[in-house]
Parts: C-alpha cells; structure tokens; sequence
C-alpha cells in the first residue's frame, strides 16, 4: 500500500542511498515510496524515517493525525514534515524519538536530535539523565544545556544495547526542576554487520535407507545478531556441496527459509548396500538480506547417515558343516560362518542361531560370536562313541530384527552339520560308587570286606582290568589286582584319628589294558562297628585338702572311654583296699560318670597316692586302675601351704575350682 513519497538529496548524486523507518512493517522503496508491507490498522503515534547516503544522511519524523481515534484509511490519515511541527500534547518540553545508525565513524560528537522548550523561563537550563547519561553505559549521550541540541559521543552497537530511554527536564540557577522530567527515546537503527551463525553443531541427521522422496532428515537453523525485523536478520538457506556426489550429485534439498533438509532421490537410489558411502557430508550457507548477493554468510557442515534396515536375510557360506569331537569331550567343536549384507553394526545383522533338529539330549549348545558374527557349535554333554559315533544336526540362522516385510529366509539360512565321535580309551567305572560296607572294629586280620565290581566304557575294545590300592590313610586294606576282592591287612579301629563319624575311606583304581592304559577311581566307606576296647579313664589325679579342713569332701572323680554306648557310662568306682589306709577314705558316687572322694577324718600334713578303679558297663566290662594322688597340706589365714610335700604355695579356693573344673567336663 502507498502513503507518499521521501525526498532525499546530498547534492552529490545520492550514492548507495538507502532508508531505515522505525517501524518494521514499512518499507521505504528506492525511488522514496512509502510502502505498508502488510494492513495494519494501529501503526501507533509516529514513524521516523532515516536516510543515509555515501556522502550524507538526514532524518525525518512522520507524524499521524489524530492517533488511534481516526478510523480512516492509512493513506489518509498520513501527513508528512521535515520536523515534529504538528502539537502532539500542550506542554512546554517538546522532545520526539531520535533514530541513530550503529557503526557511524568519526567525527565525535555528534548532533542527532533537539529539545524544545518554547516557554522554558530566561536562565533555566536542561537537563539530561539516564542509562548513557549519568548511569551506566555512562558518557554516551550529552545535551547542550542553552540549546536543547542531543549529541552522540562515540559509535553505537545495536547489538549490545538497541534502545536508550532518557529523559529530559528544565532546572533553575539552583538545580531544582522546573519542568519535566520527559521521557526521550533513543533507537539505535540496525546495520547488517552481524553474519549467520551455526551455534548448535555438530549436526548429525539420519534416514532410513530405501525413505520415499520428500523425507525430513534434519533442520539447520542459523542465528543472525542483527535486528530480526529487518532484511540484515533475514536468513536463506543454501546447499553448497555434497560428499560424495554419489550416486546423485543432489542426494538432498534445503528448504531455504525453514533449513529443512529432505531427500530428493528415489528410494531405489537411497540403498545402504550399493552406495560408495553411507554417510554423507552437506556445506550448508546461510546467507542473510533474504539470499540476497549482498546479505552476509555463514556455514555448517551437516553430517548424514543412511542407517541400515533388515532388507537382507543372513546365509550359510556353505550347506554342509563338518566337526568331529573325542567322546567325554566338551567345548566348541566348529564355527559356521555366515553372509549378510546388512550393516555389521546393527541388530539387522547379528545372527540368532538355533539347533531345530537332531539334539534330544540336549547334548549340544550354540551360540554368536559377537566379533565374527558365527555361531560357536559346543558340546555340552560328553558324547558317547559306544552309543552313538555320528550326529546330524540342521540349524537355522536369523536376524535380532525381524526383516522388512517384502524379504524372508530362504533355503540358504539353514544348514546341516555332521559330527563324528572319535573313540577314546576310557577308565573303567565302579560300580556302585561309592562301595559301604559295615564292620566290627578288632575283626581278625585277612578278613574279607567285599569284592569290588569295575566295567569299561570300551565295550567294544575288549580289554581286561586289573586293580589296586590308591589311598589307604591307615594301611588296613589289601586288595586282589584280578578280581578285586578287598581283605584286612591290619587291625581296623574305630577310635583311630583316620575314622570320622566311625566311617574309614579308602580309595582304590580299576586299570584297563589299552593303550596307554585308563584308570578310574573307586570309594570305598567301612562303617566300624563299636567293640568294648577301651577301659576308662579318671580325671583329675590330684586333688589337695586343709589338714583342718571342715568339709572333708577331697575332690569330684570323672570318667571318660573312647568307647561308644553301650560300651561307656554308666562307670562303676571303687577303692582298691589298702592295709591301714581305708579307713581314711571313702568313694560315693554321684552319677553315672562321676563320685565323690571324701576323707573319713583329718590327716596330717602329708602326701597320699590313693588306687582309684573305675570300670564300665561293656561286656563283658574292663577296667582301669589309676593313683590318685592327695595332697594335705596346711592352711592359714587362707593361704594353703604344702611345701612339705614339694608343691608350692596355693590358696584353699584352689580346691574348689578344681572340683568345679571336673564337673565342666560331664
């Protein structure tokens, strides 16, 4: 839409002229139109328009009659002046928005706009304050204080501060305000000095491989500093190169206002296995002014990667696998190798192999080497040539990912593997393993426990066993080398350090004839049976008393056999009859492991050794003797003296722990 024209001449031919306006919704064509670039119905107070050639510059203010209260078209409500001469309010300051281009060169200062003050009292002064002023950016602005004339002191960057709100008043001799203060706004008009910038790089996009034309791989967007509502902010987007330029040199189009790439080739062309390269690498500009050859660039590079899709089935490199394994053998027995044209680093072609035929014993297990991409055929269970020398198995290959609906598995991802088993010479096998038998302890010596039974695996090869002894801890056992039958060579004891929970194990070893020769090794557990061949033990065997003692109870006698029940308690005690001595002593019992020693009256200071016998229930029952061994001594203020009979020094109390210790050991 056209309002009017602007005249503008530096007398010198307007060279490279060009306007700036205030508003960004009009434009001021080369030849002076004034132009709205779109309908606008409230365009506000007034515009300002700044023209600017090679040699001069110069600005001017349009003005719009009656505000937001006229309902007229544009055109109509327009006026134009070369100054503010139209009254926008009745006050005494006059001041209108001073319009400055970034970047001006010197000289400094400046002059770039007045104030006026038509009544302003004779001697009064103005008065200039704000952001430029006196605050910080400080020293930017200043006013003449007789004239109202506003000047710039240096270069301004619109990029750093784009508007500056000061404000202008009148004072007296004194300072104080006469008028105002007036709110004056300084726009800084914006010059294309700010190239497109790439900030969120690297850029990498992908697409499918086999994308329909028109797909959206990625967008690149740039950023410009200059003033967005104008061309110097305006970006265009360009491709300026493709690597590689296979197998179309425009693989892909930039939207050039957006900076969306998209595809342009045909599927068919868009295929990860027949290009060069999968990945392609794009020199985006961004070019501002709208594209145009006088705008500023930038560039980035974007990176494309064609991702790969399951379009390809694995398949064998060979139909038939062949392997062969040693019986009792386990481990990895042959590797199959596989084709698949799919991308090496994708689900699309890692392989999934399965056994579907040929392993009901679940003798054999198979699995993906992750580097090689072949699946480790392993025997799991140890074959048996006897059984079985040959197997067939057929295995099957897949993807991780299901392939794309238009392509299946063929005959070719399956295969057939034969495997041989080899004949080993195996050791022969016990049977049973482990042999128990149960025995008396004490039987006589070249008693016969058993006869031990070995087979060989190789039923086949015929060969003959012989046997021998492997481990024998206590060296009790002989064993036949022909028929294997297991005799005494000592006498078996069940209270031997060799006997645990009254079980005796010995090992022995079945050797077959081939060549070389195979051992197996069998167990054999004796359970010894309890005889009564252990007489009983007293603890203690010395006990100490006060030749005054009150209490004559001497000590508590416990019993111990190695023997087992039947064989052990309940024990019998009794004194062995001693001329002129018994009647000293008396034995009582308390349980059936321990009695009580007590004297019959107070002895002298001496030493006595007193035959104890203690028997057991067995039967028949044995016996044993042991001297006890009692020590009177003398006891003062506590203290307990047998020096006399060669024992040093020890308090009473002595006494009662001791007896107190025994019964710990019922």
């Amino acid at each position: 839409m056209f309002f009017f024209s602007v005249t503008f001449n530096d007398c010198k031919g307007n060279d490279k002229l060009r306007f700036d306006v205030s508003n960004p919704y009009f434009k001021v064509k080369p030849d002076g139109a004034l132009v709205a670039l779109k309908n606008i119905s409230d365009v506000g107070p007034a515009l300002f328009i700044h023209g600017r050639s090679s040699n001069a510059e110069d600005m001017a203010e349009v003005v719009i009659i009656g505000g937001q209260d006229s309902h007229g078209s544009l055109k109509e409500i327009f006026t134009f002046a070369r100054t503010s001469a139209v009254p926008r309010q009745k006050r005494s300051i006059v001041v209108s928005p001073i319009l400055i281009p970034e970047n001006q060169r010197q000289p400094f200062p400046r002059d770039v706009g007045k104030v006026v003050d038509n009544d302003r009292p004779e001697g009064s002064k103005f008065r200039l304050t704000g952001k430029g002023v006196d605050q910080e950016p400080k020293g930017i602005f200043r006013i003449n204080e007789n004239t109202g004339s506003i000047s710039v002191m240096r270069t301004l960057d619109r990029e750093i501060m784009a508007t500056y709100q000061l404000f202008v008043e009148t004072i007296d001799v004194t300072g104080k305000t006469i008028e105002g203060p007036v709110s004056l706004d300084i726009i800084v008009i914006d010059q294309n000095d700010n190239r497109p910038i790439f900030k969120e790089g690297p850029y990498v996009g992908h697409v499918m491989e086999g994308s329909p034309t028109g797909t959206t791989v990625m967008r690149m967007t740039a950023f410009d500093a200059d003033d967005p509502s104008t061309d110097n902010a305006l970006l265009r987007y360009n491709i300026l190169q493709q690597t590689p330029d296979k197998p179309s040199p425009n693989m892909f189009y930039i939207d050039p206002e957006k900076g969306d790439i998209v595809t342009v080739v045909s599927p068919a062309l868009l295929d990860r296995e027949t290009l060069e390269n999968p990945k392609y690498e794009l020199i985006i500009e961004a070019q501002d002014m709208a594209g145009l050859d006088v705008g500023l660039t930038g560039t980035a590079t974007a990176t494309i990667l064609i991702d790969d899709k399951n379009d390809h089935s694995p398949k064998f490199t060979k139909k038939e696998f062949h392997a062969t394994v040693n019986e009792g053998v386990v481990g990895v027995i042959v590797n199959l190798t596989v084709e698949d044209k799919d991308d090496p680093t994708t689900a699309a072609w890692r392989a999934v192999y399965t056994i579907i035929n040929g392993n009901p014993g679940q003798s054999f297990e198979i699995h993906t080497n992750p580097q090689t991409n072949e699946g480790m055929l392993s025997v799991v269970k140890p074959l048996d040539y006897e059984i079985s020398a040959f197997h067939t198995l057929l295995i099957k290959v897949e993807n991780e990912d299901p392939l794309v609906p238009d392509v299946a598995y063929g005959p070719s991802s399956t295969a057939t593997v034969q495997i041989t088993v080899s004949d080993v010479n195996e050791g022969p096998v016990f049977h049973p393993d482990p042999m128990t038998v149960t025995k008396r302890e004490n039987i006589t010596i070249g008693s016969m426990l058993l006869t031990v039974n070995a087979t060989d695996p190789d039923s086949l090869q015929h060969q003959t066993i012989r046997y021998s002894v492997y481990k024998d801890p206590a060296g009790w056992l002989n064993i036949n080398p022909i028929n294997g039958t297991i005799d005494t060579a000592a006498v078996l004891d069940r209270e031997s350090p060799f006997v645990h929970n009254n079980i005796y194990t010995a090992l022995f070893l079945a050797i077959d004839s081939g060549d070389p020769p195979a051992t197996g090794t069998g167990t054999l557990q004796i359970r010894l049976e309890d005889v009564n061949d252990n007489a009983p033990l007293i603890y203690p065997t010395l006990a100490k008393v006060c030749d005054d003692a009150k209490d004559l109870n001497v000590v508590i006698l416990g019993a111990l056999d190695k023997d087992l029940h039947p064989n052990t308690d309940p024990f019998k005690f009794e004194l062995n009859k001693q001329t002129g001595s018994d009647k000293f002593w008396k034995i009582s019992k308390i349980n059936d492991t321990h009695a009580q020693v007590s004297l019959l009256q107070n002895l002298k200071k001496a030493n006595y050794n007193l035959p104890v016998m203690v028997t057991d229930s067995g039967k028949p029952p044995l016996s044993n003797t042991t001297e006890l061994r009692v020590q009177v001594c003398s006891c003062k203020k506590s203290k307990m003296d047998c020096s006399s009979a060669g024992i040093p020094h020890i308090r009473t109390t002595l006494v009662l722990l001791l007896s107190l210790f025994s019964l710990v050991w019922l």
